[in-house]
């Protein structure tokens, strides 16, 4: 029997021109929710995420900054990229640099193949380009001469360069996306490369003459790779392309997670690469939408990139994690928003989901010494979580991870709503051994359904999550939190009665407003 193919994730490989913003959090968090639910149904995942270091916006910035582009790469990678997927509690399995040997290496081979097979040739490239975007544009692409996306004038370019027959796979990539229409996603954003295909597709200039930061072309050593030829290459390289046994335990790339504004990049030439070398293509391609502020994309170069630090400073790094993904609809843009986010750690974790740990955490130390009671069944709850449970696997599975979070936190209220009316407290009352029977089962029941909260909002909130598992007393029982799987979360019953609970610390503490 062979060995299961990994599922397979990645991030684009974010440009290191200057520290990370909510931009970049956004769209590793999105990744790193995707894998853990995976890891949580007993799959094998690969999640890769890295730095996209060549090019001439990165040797600007250096320059700029009075440092060589390889030094300037490593201090931006070690003191601010890596340092925040760890604060962030990014559970990434490789992390890729552009600069390193193996990708350099390999890139260069994979190259070499296209041209001995006839896709690379040379000719002379004239026209705009836009280095913020580090892309050759098309008259569509400019407004009264500037980028559309960076707003800058762009730069116009004759060079004497080496191009990719790009055009020769326009119908194979049409076809392609015609008979899998889930191979790029979302519907808009499938929807604009074909009508890109359909149009006038030209060959690719895949080198750069006038530039000497990047990789070299292996037979034109005067030239460098165009970074993003180089850049789309990453995910394979990334697996051991063209030189590891376990490429294909890997490959393809089930999820390849963008942002719009790289789409065309990901979805017509990273596929026709692939294509020209025989290699199988991703099974998707999603784009998400921009994070907006003041109504336009978040930028540094526009000043209105927000450090990730100054809003888990604040929040917390699970709440951070939350609300991004339950605020906007994963595909669509959205606008981040101080008061939103204020109101939405409130209601929905401190109240819904905080309050309901600590209070029942509390009632079972001060009705039953803090130990489990029998186990029970409240049959509205444990039919609820099964139906909560299958509707958000099924929404993670489509990416549609606000429509998951708000399944989970339907049954979190459902939850609250079901002690308001039991009203324990009331129960706690009165000596009789009915009442007494009936708080146990009260008790039982939130308790239970706080396991299962657990882990269903492990994914997004592994902190505050594990710090709920802790306080339930099941580790010794149950085995760790990662561990627990989807399939199983359903299953009424799980704590043994007499698990003996903890103090648990507020979940989400009260915040102070910003002036």
């Amino acid at each position: 029997m062979s060995e299961q193919k990994s599922f397979y994730v990645t991030t684009p490989i974010y440009y290191v021109n200057d520290a990370p913003h909510i931009g970049h959090a956004y769209t590793t968090i999105a990744g790193d929710v995707l894998t853990r639910w995976h890891r949580q149904r007993g799959e094998s995942v690969w999640y890769l995420t890295g730095t996209d270091e060549h090019g001439q916006k990165v040797l600007n910035t250096a320059t700029a900054n009075n440092a060589d582009p390889l030094s300037w790469c490593d201090r931006l990678v070690n003191d601010a990229w890596k340092p925040l997927w760890q604060q962030l509690n990014i559970a990434n399995d490789d992390f890729i640099r552009t600069t390193e040997a193996r990708h350099e290496s390999r890139v260069q081979k994979f190259l070499t193949e296209l041209k001995d097979a006839g896709y690379i040739y040379a000719g002379k490239f004239e026209g705009p380009y836009c280095v913020g975007c580090e892309e050759f544009k098309l008259p569509a692409d400019l407004l009264e001469g500037k980028c559309k996306i960076h707003s800058k004038p762009v730069e116009l370019l004759s060079e004497d360069n080496w191009f990719f027959k790009l055009s020769a796979f326009r119908e194979q990539l049409l076809e392609h996306y015609r008979k899998n229409p889930n191979a790029c996603q979302p519907e808009s954003a499938r929807n604009e490369v074909v009508s890109f295909l359909e149009g006038e597709v030209r060959d690719l200039s895949i080198s750069r003459s006038t530039l000497s930061w990047g990789i070299p072309v292996p037979w034109d050593t005067k030239q460098v790779i165009y970074v993003w030829f180089d850049a789309l290459l990453n995910y394979a390289t990334a697996v051991g392309l063209g030189e590891s046994k376990d490429f294909s335990k890997k490959w393809p790339a089930d999820i390849h997670l963008v942002g719009k504004d790289i789409l065309r990049f990901h979805a017509v030439i990273w596929p026709a690469m692939l294509m020209a070398a025989k290699l199988p293509v991703p099974n998707q391609v999603f784009a998400h939408g921009w994070l907006l502020v003041a109504g336009e994309k978040m930028s540094k170069s526009k000043l209105t990139g927000i450090a990730p630090s100054e809003i888990t400073n604040h929040f917390g790094v699970d709440a951070f994690r939350y609300y991004f993904l339950r605020a906007i609809p994963f595909g669509s843009d959205g606008s981040f928003s101080w008061e939103d986010m204020s109101a939405r750690y409130t209601s929905e974790l401190a109240n819904d989901f905080g309050n309901l740990a600590s209070r029942t955490i509390a009632m079972l130390e001060k009705y039953f010494d803090g130990k489990i009671p029998e186990v029970a069944n409240e049959p509205k709850l444990s039919g609820a979580l099964q139906s909560t449970v299958k509707a958000a696997d099924l929404a993670i599975s489509s990416l549609d991870f606000q429509g998951a979070i708000l399944q989970i936190l339907d049954f979190c209220k459902l939850v609250n709503g079901y002690v308001t009316e039991k009203e324990p407290w009331k129960l706690a009352k009165q000596s009789d051994a009915a009442n007494k029977k009936e708080l146990g089962d009260v008790l039982y029941n939130t308790a239970e359904a706080l396991r299962a909260l657990a882990v269903l909002f492990n994914s997004v909130m592994p902190q505050t999550c594990q710090k709920l598992w802790r306080a339930l007393g099941v580790e010794k029982t149950l085995g760790k939190l990662a561990d627990q799987r989807i399939s199983n979360v359903a299953k009424w019953g799980q704590i043994p009665a007499g698990t003996v609970t903890s103090k648990i610390e507020i979940l989400f503490p009260k915040i102070e407003a910003e002036e």
